[in-house]
This record gives structure tokens, sequence and C-alpha cells, in this order.
């Protein structure tokens, strides 16, 4: 494959996997390694994707692109999500709540169907679950916080929605096995969902249709 359309086609993976290895790229296109960390400084210096050792992201990828932007998507079924899993904690209940979008609108509900709680839940929200069931993030820092909370919760509830199944990110902060349940808007695919059954996680998923009944 002549450059040009290798660049197009590298950009649009890394668009849609949020992540790309070195690896993958060298087996995916058969060329050498050395060939590929040239197109990725190419494009890095063009702004089309963020350099990383080992890979490349998309140009915000560090950041897993604006809250703002981040907060408008899928902005329904985070909202569907949150008030289905609120009902799951008790009044009274232990709180450690992540920071993203999908444990915003968790927060959001608590107020609204919440009087008081205290901290044996931990609400977790994350970027992406690979197809081995690690659970993975963008951020090295928000990943420490992340495993606080897992470590120090005597329940971990992960609330996502359909859009980071089999989603890629840099840092790997955990495996789903770690999950007491996961709340979500739409059934994992099989590959995940196996994995999920394998270690008895409670899925709870929430359609829009659900909440009208």
């Amino acid at each position: 494959m002549k450059q040009i359309p290798r660049h197009q086609e590298i950009v649009e993976l890394v668009m849609k996997q949020g992540y790309v290895s070195t690896e993958e790229l060298v087996e995916r296109f058969n060329v050498s390694p050395q060939t590929i960390r040239r197109d990725l400084n190419e494009l890095a210096d063009a702004n089309k994707i963020r350099r990383y050792h080992g890979g490349a992201t998309t140009p915000l990828s560090s950041e897993n692109t604006s809250y703002n932007t981040r907060k408008s998507l899928h902005f329904s079924e985070k909202d569907l999500i949150a008030a289905n899993l609120v009902k799951h904690i008790p009044d009274g209940a232990s709180l450690f709540i992540d920071i993203g979008t999908t444990p915003e609108a968790v927060a959001r509900a608590l107020c609204l169907q919440h009087k008081q709680f205290r901290l044996d839940f931990g609400i977790l929200g994350i970027s992406g679950i690979d197809n081995d069931g690690s659970l993975l993030d963008f951020d090295y820092h928000k990943v420490r916080v992340k495993q606080a909370i897992i470590e120090n919760s005597r329940r971990v509830f992960l609330a996502v929605d359909h859009s980071k199944f089999g989603r890629n990110a840099m840092v790997k902060l955990g495996n789903i096995s770690q999950v007491d349940a996961l709340f979500t808007d739409m059934s994992p695919p099989e590959h995940i969902l196996s994995i999920i059954n394998e270690h008895q996680i409670r899925v709870e998923v929430t359609t829009s249709s659900d909440m009208d009944e």
C-alpha cells in the first residue's frame, strides 16, 4: 500500500478505535516497524493523531476528547443507565463516585432519588472494555483514582454506555472480574458477555422502553 492511502487508513483506525499499537499496524500493512513509526511521526506532526510510545491515539485522546463533547455523546443512554443504577443503592449507603460523564449522571440521579448516603459502594466509569475484559482508560492519573475506588469499595458498580464495549484506550486499570455489577444500555458483545458470565457479574441493561413502562 502506498504511503498516502496507508496514512488515511491509519487515521481512520485511530479515530475508530481510540488507540492503535505499532505492532498492530505493522501486521495490518505488512511493513517494517520503522515505516510505521515514520508514518506515525508524520501524522502526529500534521496533528492528525497523537503519538505515544508503542502506538498512537486521537489528537485529544490523552484527555479522551473534551468533557463537554463527551457529555453530549449518548446523553440519554447515560441518564437511563444512571436512573437504573441508583435503584440498587440503598439510602444511607456510602459511596465513592468516579470522575466522568456517566458517573456525573449517576450523581444527578442520586440527588433526585436519595436523601443521604455514606462509602460502601464504588461507582465507576471507564473509557473502554476490551475483548479480554480489561477495563481501560486514557489518563494515568484518573486510573489511580479508579483503582483506589475498586480496592476500597465493598461493591463496585460499573456504568458504561454501549460505545465502550470493545473500545481501546491506553491504560489498563483492572479487569471486569473486579466488578460486582455492570449497568449499561445495550447487551455486551458475546465475547465480553462470556467473561461476565464466567465471573457471575450482574448485568443490568436499561433501554428507553424500560423506563417508559
